[in-house]
């Protein structure tokens, strides 16, 4: 449908005008909306997990790329489940950590490895835990804000 000489999209409109917004934010912005469920962000979680631990394997066991990829499988979890179901973000991160380590050193050796990466399971789950307290504030103050317009 031709538009009118002169009209131009909103979207147009905000491109050209307004404040600029950081790289970051844009980026932000960028990423898909949280719409995983509970079970849906357990299972990304875990599969994550699972493939992690296979590859440290790979690099000849690995621990800190097996952290630093269960923050980063934590972080996403946090970010992309429901509103409704902010809990299961946290709660996934512990259980997919050790379900990776499962899958790749045996139940006795999984119990060792729990303690001797503790700090990563510690700061993944609390980084997990931060996310969803502020996601739920947000979501609070968003909802205090609409009732009193």
């Amino acid at each position: 449908m031709p538009r009118p000489a002169g009209a131009t999209p909103a979207s147009a409109r905000a491109r050209t005008g307004g404040p600029r917004r950081a790289p970051v934010l844009v980026a932000l912005g960028r990423l898909p909306r949280p719409r995983l469920t509970g079970l849906g962000c357990g299972v990304l979680a875990t599969s994550a997990m699972v493939v992690a631990a296979w590859f440290c394997e790979l690099l000849g066991g690995a621990p800190t790329l097996y952290g630093v990829l269960f923050v980063l499988a934590s972080v996403a979890a946090a970010g992309w489940v429901r509103p409704a179901e902010l809990i299961c973000g946290p709660i996934a991160a512990p259980i997919a950590f050790a379900v990776g380590l499962l899958a790749t050193s045996g139940p006795m050796n999984t119990v060792t490895e729990l303690a001797l990466r503790a700090p990563w399971l510690f700061v993944g789950t609390g980084i997990a835990l931060w996310i969803v307290l502020v996601r739920k504030g947000l979501q609070l103050l968003r909802r205090r804000l609409s009732r009193g317009r």
